[in-house]
């Protein structure tokens, strides 16, 4: 393989393991703050177990997901030096924005969260997890614009071989941004659902004493998932006539592209369907003297980041030979690095990942097995018995 064929492998590595930990953070996120509203408005104590329950797995798929997080920053700079030589001035913006706000405010807000419990106002606390919630959807919000320049190159002017920031709101109102954030957040949103489901089956699966605790949690996973898989499909389609006004070639059907395209709509569907289906079963608490759709629910935990790498795999390879569409092409942004030094760093980062990866499915497991505490803890959701 060529240096190039290496740097695309290894950067398609790094961005599918880092996209899986984003995914259920915002999923996670956004579910923790509804738990945490009922829980300050009401004082229910049953929906601030559920808040530490569901937020110590949201803290420890966030700090696992930074780590690959900083790796696909670095490669910018190490593999692809002919991308900031280029395009820098312009699709370095949005990425300085964004990690200034994941690394900066987003870990703040968490920080104090954390550390919070306890010790703050109920609703001074709760704000902060509304800020930490939002500071994560903003840190998407920028990757995407970043993304969205690269599909559809807009808001520049050519300065000699270099291309200048001309027009920032250009790079905010770019059709390409904006019709795929908003997939981007309902799949999040969807993979959050999906892993509240499918968790809390598997506890109804293990006869839980709990079940006043994950039938809530069941409720809410299936009623997300029904509303937010719609919109998602929705969103996905939305973009196909933007596709073709701006890459009239990405919709080609070819193995690379069409294939990931038509997983990711069968099961998208297939989410919208049973979601629906099941929300009947809701009713009297059918579905939790049901065995086989509790089997289902856990099965189906993995089926909405499938589909998300799909997507991305779609996005991304779909552009080629392109790395700034029309202007930029892949082969000539490689840095001047050598295919066996790249080869080295893809054999070492994908060891890392795949380490990564398992740790967080680790203690997910295990704090997933635990379930929640019997009477809430005096501090952080973060602690977790190794």
């Amino acid at each position: 393989m060529s240096a190039a064929d290496l740097a695309r492998l290894q950067f398609a590595t790094t961005t599918s393991f880092h996209f899986l930990f984003v995914l259920l953070t915002l999923g996670l996120v956004t579910l923790l703050v509804i738990m945490q509203t009922r829980f300050t408005i009401t004082g229910a104590p049953v929906h601030e177990r559920m808040t530490r329950f569901w937020g110590r797995i949201y803290v420890i798929n966030y700090a696992l997901g930074i780590v690959t997080g900083v790796v696909m920053e670095f490669q910018f700079g190490l593999n692809w030096s002919g991308l900031a030589t280029y395009a820098g001035d312009v699709f370095g913006a949005p990425l300085a924005l964004e990690t200034l706000i994941a690394f900066f405010l987003e870990s703040t807000f968490l920080g104090l969260w954390i550390f919070g419990w306890g010790r703050l106002n109920r609703w001074v606390h709760l704000t902060l997890l509304w800020l930490t919630a939002l500071t994560a959807f903003a840190s998407a919000f920028w990757i995407m614009a970043a993304n969205g320049f690269l599909q559809n190159p807009v808001g520049y002017r050519v300065d000699g071989n270099v291309l200048r920031l001309d027009d920032f709101g250009a790079l905010l109102t770019n059709p390409t941004f904006t019709s795929a954030f908003v997939h981007v957040v309902f799949a999040a949103i969807t993979a959050g659902g999906v892993f509240l489901t499918g968790v809390s089956a598997y506890h109804f699966i293990k006869r839980t004493p709990e079940a006043d605790f994950f039938r809530r949690s069941l409720r809410m996973g299936v009623v997300t998932t029904a509303l937010a898989t719609p919109v998602l499909l929705g969103a996905g389609f939305a973009q196909f006539p933007v596709i073709a006004a701006h890459q009239p070639g990405k919709t080609e059907a070819t193995p690379w592209v069409g294939a990931p395209l038509g997983f990711m709509i069968l099961i998208g569907m297939g989410l919208t369907m049973i979601s629906w289906l099941t929300l009947p079963l809701l009713f009297r608490d059918a579905v939790i003297r049901m065995r086989f759709p509790l089997y289902l629910m856990v099965v189906g935990i993995p089926f909405p980041f499938a589909a998300a790498i799909f997507g991305w795999m779609f996005r991304e390879i779909g552009r080629q030979p392109w790395l700034v569409y029309g202007l930029l092409r892949t082969e000539d942004a490689v840095s001047h690095v050598d295919a066996s030094q790249i080869l080295l760093s893809l054999i070492v980062f994908t060891f890392l990942f795949v380490v990564l990866a398992c740790v967080d499915w680790a203690l997910i497991a295990r704090a997933v097995r635990r379930g929640p505490d019997v009477a809430p803890a005096p501090v952080s959701p973060m602690v977790v018995t190794l």
